[in-house]
């Protein structure tokens, strides 16, 4: 798939390129800065158990090491080679913005408590943070990590990033699963809003 080069002094004289990339810098930054406050809140909440046959037939195990080696090589993978094309990048943070406001959104409506069996997955950077505290495992529907990983699948470049992501995110969602962190359901849907956000981002006029 031939994709735009242009070059970041190109794009960078572009004023539409630069109101929409330091846009949605800040928008990233408020959004992360709000995020811990909402999962406080869906953590007090009660929701609902929901049966899933998948689950049934995995035992659960704690994978956490090996997923987030995955997440945060592709993270790395994916900043550096999206350096490369300013407007891919810019495409993939609001993709990721609009997919981040989809999920809240989501949580808030979709009320659900931890799948059976649920091991928690340790996040050496989430636990950095901290949420005061508070051990977060009620972000469920839908499944973040996945809908994140699939979303640099479609944003990669070019064929090998192509590849290398899908195969992360097949990983991961897999992990995530055996885990038992989801619901089937959760990792299920993840890659198709990651499919319809980034379409409306995709779809804009070219800056």
């Amino acid at each position: 798939m031939v994709r735009e080069k242009l070059s970041w002094k190109e794009a960078w004289a572009k004023n539409s390129f630069r109101i929409q990339l330091l846009a949605t810098i800040l928008l990233i930054v408020l959004i992360i800065s709000l995020m811990p406050h909402f999962f406080l809140f869906i953590q007090e909440r009660t929701g609902r158990v929901l049966y899933d046959p998948l689950l049934q037939l995995l035992p659960p195990r704690n994978l956490s090491p090996l997923t987030f080696t995955m997440i945060y090589s592709a993270i790395i993978v994916a900043i550096i080679s999206f350096s490369f094309y300013p407007q891919v990048l810019l495409r993939a943070l609001q993709s990721y913005c609009l997919l981040t406001v989809a999920r809240v959104v989501c949580n808030w409506l979709v009320p659900l408590n931890d799948p059976p069996g649920l091991i928690l997955l340790t996040d050496p950077f989430v636990d950095a943070i901290g949420y005061g505290g508070k051990i977060i495992t009620k972000d469920l529907f839908f499944s973040g990590h996945t809908s994140t990983m699939f979303l640099l699948f479609l944003a990669a470049p070019n064929r090998p990033l192509k590849i290398f992501f899908l195969f992360i995110t097949i990983g991961v969602a897999t992990c995530l699963l055996i885990q038992h962190v989801h619901y089937t359901v959760d990792v299920v849907v993840a890659p198709v809003f990651a499919w319809f956000f980034y379409k409306i981002c995709f779809s804009v006029k070219k800056i």
